[in-house]
Parts: C-alpha cells; sequence; structure tokens
C-alpha cells in the first residue's frame, strides 16, 4: 500500500468485522424505496481527496444509504449535502452537490477519510470495531505525511479515534490532552520537533445536529475554514 489508491482499493476489499459485513450487506439486500434501482456499493467506503492534501477531514463512518450505497464518504445524505455545500462555499470543492461516484465532484487540498470504513447500525461503530479499523487511519495518515498541516475532526468519536492513532505516529499530544469542543485547536510536533499538524475540532453535520441547529450551515463554514487556513489553504471566508 504505496499510495492512496492502492490503499483505497485495499480497503474496500476488507471483512474483518462480522457485525459491520452483515449490516451493509443487509441494507444493500433490503434498500430504501427511494434507491431501490440502485446497485449498493455495500463495501467499506475508502477515503475521497487527493493524495497530496494538506487538510485531513475525519468524520465517523459511512451511513447505510449514503456512502454504502454510493461508494465514496458523505455522499448521498444529509450529512454529506451540508459538508459539501460548506466545501464549496469557502472554494475547496468544485460542485455544492455529491451524489455518486463519478459525478465530477473534486476537492482541492482537502481529503476526506473516517476511523470506521463500514457503515454501523444505528451510526454507532463499538469500540472493537473501532480498533479493527485503526490500521486503515493510520496508514492514510502516513501517506498523507509530507503534505499534511491540518486535520479537522468532526465529532467527538472522531476526535477520541484519532488521538491514539497520532500519538503512535509519533506526534507529541499537548498536555493537557486536548478535549473536543467545537472550534477546539491543537498544535501537535513531532519527536524533532520540525513538523506541526493542527487539529481543529468541529461538530459533525449529521441530521441531528443540522436540524437542531446544534451545528448551523455558518457554524460549519466557519469551523471548515479555520481548519483550511491553518492548512495554508487558499479559501473563501464566508460571512453569516
Amino acid at each position: 500500500m504505496g499510495s492512496a489508491s492502492e490503499l483505497d482499493a485495499v480497503v474496500a476489499t476488507c471483512r474483518a468485522c462480522p457485525r459491520l459485513v452483515a449490516w451493509r450487506e443487509e441494507a444493500a439486500r433490503v434498500r430504501r424505496r427511494a434507491f431501490r434501482d440502485w446497485e449498493y456499493w455495500a463495501r467499506p467506503v475508502p477515503g475521497f481527496g487527493p493524495p497530496d492534501a494538506a487538510l485531513a477531514i475525519v468524520g465517523l463512518a459511512p451511513a447505510a444509504h449514503g456512502g454504502n450505497r454510493t461508494g465514496r464518504i458523505f455522499t448521498g445524505d444529509p450529512s454529506g449535502d451540508a459538508l459539501y455545500a460548506a466545501l464549496y462555499d469557502i472554494g475547496l470543492a468544485s460542485q455544492p452537490v455529491a451524489t455518486h461516484r463519478g459525478d465530477g465532484l473534486e476537492l482541492y487540498g482537502v481529503r476526506i477519510t473516517v476511523p470506521v470504513h463500514c457503515a454501523p447500525p444505528d451510526n454507532r461503530p463499538t469500540t472493537g470495531e473501532r480498533d479493527a479499523c485503526r490500521p486503515w487511519l493510520a496508514r492514510e495518515l502516513d501517506l498523507l505525511r509530507p503534505t499534511l498541516r491540518a486535520i479537522m475532526v468532526l465529532g467527538g468519536f472522531a476526535w477520541q479515534a484519532l488521538l491514539p492513532v497520532l500519538t503512535d505516529a509519533g506526534w507529541q499530544l499537548p498536555r493537557p490532552r486536548p478535549a473536543f469542543r467545537h472550534g477546539a485547536e491543537a498544535l501537535l510536533t513531532d519527536a524533532s520537533g520540525e513538523q506541526q499538524v493542527y487539529l481543529v475540532g468541529g461538530y459533525h453535520p449529521s441530521q441531528r445536529n443540522m436540524s437542531t441547529r446544534t451545528l448551523t450551515p455558518a457554524m460549519l463554514r466557519n469551523v471548515l475554514h479555520r481548519g483550511a487556513v491553518v492548512a495554508g489553504l487558499p479559501c473563501k471566508r464566508q460571512h453569516p
């Protein structure tokens, strides 16, 4: 797995977690009425975006009828609708809507990944499933490391899953250990002190968070803009 494309191909063949394999395949068999004509992806969903990204966005897991259906992360579900619209608004995506693989969507300087690559029941992976998937996240971040300048972490689950991966990779966490909150920031350095990466926390753009206005479109744009700024990416400032 010497490249992101090779990693993506191997990730898509994983069958390590029986509960997740059963769930993703059951979702594809039963389908929702709106998607009855779709041929579901029904496999682990790899990361998406250029292999030399300066900003990584880490979410939770694919949705059963979103990424598990379309084969691309955050594509075909309300969370993805919110995320890609925000990325488009600040100039980091080529279009505001993601519908399927091959729809022409491109990301600029951004790669999106997840700690768990299979759709979990009730959007809740177990700790064992998270840990089984950890090597994929570790390898993806290792491949990004030469260009990576910031990691945007969407949600507390992703924050807790990511920190051990970073520690194992030799990144030095500040003390006290940074806690997740919307707008949280932490600067990590490698053991030599020569390389740095910023962590930026933000609420996950789940349908529940957006419908309750725990997270608004303006809040999402602003926190993504901050991630882009500390990653050194050119982007457009959006005002509420």
